[in-house]
């Protein structure tokens, strides 16, 4: 099966919004523990992608979709891992315009906190995320992209762009 979700980047300058996971997620080991992430999570049933962003933001940070300039879909992300089901993701970006900072907050899935475009490559994530970066750090964010990336578990294997 295949999860649906959304991953959302929001600036504000040179900084980026992530979200430090906790090492536990609703009372469940976290796969994602002590890795930063922007904000996100599942498609709930009869949900567009575009509302599952807006809704995860917003009950994540407090972030309304008023406070987000430029916000939308900028790329689309296929996980395959060995260990766990495939997982569909849809990426969005926005900058924020709003005037009360969401950092310092947490929420029961972690810590925000805003860091420097020039540092997020030498951060805890996934090794899989310094590609999603290039797509939206790296250039032109105005083409969507696509990538596939293969894990074995916690280790990076594959690596395609469309």
């Amino acid at each position: 099966m295949t999860e649906l979700t959304t991953l959302c980047y929001i600036t504000r300058g040179s900084d980026v919004l992530f979200m430090v996971k906790a090492e536990s997620d609703k009372n469940k080991a976290n796969f994602n523990a002590g890795k930063y992430l922007g904000v996100g999570g599942h498609i709930e049933e009869g949900e567009a992608p575009f509302e599952c962003a807006v809704r995860e933001i917003y009950e994540e940070t407090g972030i309304r979709q008023e406070e987000l300039k430029d916000f939308g879909l900028k790329g689309v992300v296929t996980f395959v891992n060995s260990k766990r089901d495939d997982e569909l993701m849809y990426i969005y970006k926005g900058e924020y315009i709003g005037d009360k900072d969401p950092c310092p907050g947490t929420c029961d899935e972690g810590t925000l906190c805003w860091v420097d475009v020039s540092k997020i490559y030498d951060l805890p994530m996934w090794e899989g995320d310094k590609a999603i970066f290039k797509c939206l750090f790296g250039g032109s964010d105005s083409v969507p992209f696509e990538l596939k990336l293969t894990y074995d578990g916690d280790i990076l294997t594959g690596e395609k762009g469309f």
